[in-house]
């Protein structure tokens, strides 16, 4: 019996909300754009978030068709950090039960993002015997690994992580790196893992805008060159990285950075509270490249377009990536992508190709294939193509139809073990 109607939960962050905030990312572009082709393919779709602000309407159908983001009242009302979430998670898992209870509503499958998610999955599953698949999309052993004085409670994620693994009846891994880390980190067996990358959403990206009216649009010389970092503005990111990168130009090749501009999108340039967006911004002053940087905030996904078209290269040297969304808009729309060689990024970016893998943490490599990008035009131009043509390989159809067919083979087993 195929899977028509599904519950989609996000409980930290809703996937309306602008992109490159404390709390947005690839996630929310995943969950809003899987969830609009969902409901164009005809499956009906309830995203389950957690209502963080007066303003916020109980129901928001601006989606798509068979589409709907439901904000249930679990706490007080204001913004989080997602793990400030957990201690409200029995009190979001009723509100969403009494919701459906209310509407006489049966859902055939959920499908849970992250794993404050997961662990509401988990109770439905108890209470209604709903079963459920779960995407990670970030792991707390790797992040643990990673910041070892990150501010968030490891031991209670790693050990959420782990029941969700007991108890869902499939897990959507992003990359076979993902694959492999749930493997030797959580003993996850190959059967309980399906690997499906998230997509893209290629018209948007391809708007036709010359590089030269993007640049100008953004109040850049036309004929300069502009390099671009897209997403949230946290130490694993590694943004400090190009700034170094930027100092290590000034001092190897001066001349390019007289047509050079280096723009940063996300988070909130004026919060004095940001102690990650000070540091950067103390630091690019300290470096000497502060000229040469712009800090324009976070923004609207409809906005970026504009954005990756005026980049000579994205840029992603994060220390972790479990995919990286911001890789595969930017190379839908033509732009080479540098990143670090990890996670994701190992698979999403081709070597001399579509961009370039760098060493994480290393400002010389980064600085070496930024050289070669600006003293090279056609190579980055050839570079664009291949990436854009390997963008077209990511549609969000083709994701959806794989995903249905996962959906409706774990509602299958749930019938024959019935």
């Amino acid at each position: 019996m195929p899977v028509n109607r599904i519950a989609l939960i996000c409980v930290h962050t809703s996937p309306l909300a602008p992109m490159g905030g404390a709390k947005t990312g690839g996630m929310n572009v995943y969950i809003r754009e899987l969830s609009r082709e969902l409901g164009r393919q005809g499956l009906r779709v309830d995203i389950f978030t957690r209502r963080s602000r007066e303003l916020d309407p109980e129901i928001d159908t601006s989606i798509g068709e068979n589409v709907r983001v439901i904000y249930l009242k679990a706490g007080p009302l204001l913004p989080w950090t997602p793990e400030e979430h957990y201690d409200y998670l029995s009190e979001f898992t009723a509100a969403l039960m009494a919701f459906a209870t209310l509407r006489s509503l049966q859902y055939d499958l959920v499908y849970s993002h992250y794993w404050l998610s997961g662990w509401v999955a988990a109770k439905l599953k108890e209470v209604w015997g709903t079963r459920f698949a779960h995407m990670y999309h970030t792991l707390g052993h790797m992040k643990k690994r990673i910041e070892v004085s990150a501010g968030y409670q490891p031991d209670i994620r790693i050990m959420t992580e782990q029941q969700i693994l007991q108890t869902a009846d499939r897990i959507i891994a992003a990359t076979p790196a993902e694959q492999a880390q749930l493997r030797w980190l959580y003993r996850a067996t190959r059967r309980q893992i399906t690997v499906i990358p998230p997509g893209v959403n290629a018209g948007r990206f391809q708007d036709g805008m010359s590089g030269r009216e993007a640049r100008e649009s953004l109040g850049l010389a036309p004929d300069g060159h502009m390099l671009l970092f897209v997403g949230r503005i946290e130490p694993l990111k590694a943004v400090d990285t190009i700034l170094e990168a930027l100092h290590v130009l000034r001092e190897r090749a001066p001349a390019m950075l007289r047509r050079l501009h280096f723009m940063i999108v996300g988070g909130d340039p004026t919060s004095g509270d940001d102690r990650e967006m000070n540091r950067l911004q103390t630091k690019s002053v300290e470096l000497a490249i502060d000229p040469l940087v712009s800090f324009v905030g976070a923004k609207e996904q409809s906005e970026l377009p504009r954005y990756y078209a005026a980049a000579t290269a994205v840029i992603m040297p994060s220390d972790y990536e479990s995919f990286g969304m911001v890789a595969l808009e930017a190379m839908s729309s033509g732009t080479p992508v540098i990143a670090s060689q990890v996670g994701g990024l190992q698979f999403l970016v081709r070597d001399q190709e579509t961009g370039f893998h760098i060493p994480a943490r290393e400002p010389i490599s980064l600085a070496d294939c930024i050289i070669q990008l600006l003293s090279d035009p056609s190579k980055a131009a050839s570079m664009g193509i291949s990436a854009s043509r390997l963008a077209k390989t990511y549609a969000w159809s083709e994701i959806a139809r794989r995903l249905i067919s996962v959906f409706d083979e774990v509602a299958d087993q749930a019938l024959k073990n019935a």
